[in-house]
């Protein structure tokens, strides 16, 4: 027996012995409800931690998702606030960068590291300058038809105003040719988004839908938030364009905050085509870093295409 059961037991032993029925319901009917305060404690305790490090979003940007053929890919590593274009924290050199690609059913997916493809670049946000990441993945590695999982591991980043330190695993995926893969399965991060549908293959005002994992397991009642990249990337000049794409009416319908079910399930409508990142806060298993707490999340990130008009319905 625990000790919660334990001490209730103590205060149901009062109870005359002849009221074993009753002793028996009050009992149970107590530890029902310590078991429900204790979860909404708990709940309360982490959704105060996930605020400390909400708004931030690790950005794993390519242009295009949805490819016909294999072609040389860039990538951009940014580290920032998206809906509102910044500001932009400076990024430490990733731990991981990769792709998980399946060129066979029968065998398992396969890891390709990319780690040497990047490169720092300075990315100029609010009248400041910090470091990023850039790479370019040359076609010889993603020629094959299917579905091709990017993961970027990063360093923790030490988030001096709340004392504590943040680590985003960031995935995002794309497909060559329309041949489906592996875009169901999980990679093995100690915080995951698994993707219960196609992140490349979504229509405007369809639904996205995900499963929130810590070292493999459902997060029950997890809290996510959905931000959309507002601002979009200005490649050039590598930085974020001033002008966003959507102006909220008021606060609360900038970034989007909801809690998963008990098994970790969530779903999302999605408005407006472009890129809406999945953010699962305080959910991984590791909570101290250096000495200071540390939050683990999972990132996704989905692209959306609005429906094309066919002539024929132009000609009318």
């Amino acid at each position: 027996m625990n000790k919660r059961n334990f001490i209730f037991k103590l205060v149901c032993i009062n109870f005359s012995e002849n009221n074993s029925i009753a002793h028996a319901y009050f009992y149970s009917e107590l530890v029902k409800l310590v078991n429900k305060s204790i979860y909404l404690l708990t709940l309360g305790l982490l959704l105060v931690l996930a605020s400390s490090a909400q708004a931030h979003f690790q950005v794993l940007f390519t242009p295009n998702t949805t490819l016909l053929r294999g072609e040389d890919l860039h990538f951009n590593l940014i580290f920032s606030h998206v809906f509102a274009g910044g500001p932009t924290m400076p990024m430490a050199k990733p731990q991981k960068f990769y792709f998980v690609k399946r060129n066979n059913r029968s065998m398992p997916s396969e890891e390709v590291d990319l780690l040497e493809y990047l490169r720092p670049l300075d990315w100029h946000t609010n009248e400041t300058t910090v470091q990023s990441w850039e790479g370019d993945i040359p076609r010889e590695l993603t020629r094959s038809l299917g579905d091709y999982q990017f993961v970027v591991e990063p360093t923790p980043y030490l988030e001096e105003a709340e004392g504590l330190y943040i680590q985003q695993f960031t995935k995002m995926m794309l497909n060559v040719g329309g041949v489906p893969g592996n875009w169901y399965e999980t990679v093995g991060l100690p915080a995951e988004i698994h993707a219960l549908n196609k992140p490349y293959a979504l229509w405007t005002g369809g639904v996205f839908r995900g499963q929130v994992l810590s070292d493999g397991i459902p997060v029950p009642y997890a809290q996510v938030e959905i931000e959309y990249l507002n601002h979009p990337l200005d490649l050039v000049n590598n930085t974020f364009y001033p002008k966003p794409e959507i102006a909220p009416p008021h606060p609360s319908l900038g970034a989007q905050v909801l809690l998963a079910n008990e098994f970790g399930e969530f779903s999302f409508a999605l408005p407006k085509a472009g890129w809406w990142g999945f953010a699962a806060l305080t959910v991984g298993p590791q909570t101290e870093y250096q000495g200071l707490p540390l939050s683990q999340d999972a990132i996704l990130w989905v692209q959306v295409t609005d429906l094309p008009i066919s002539e024929a319905v132009i000609r009318k």
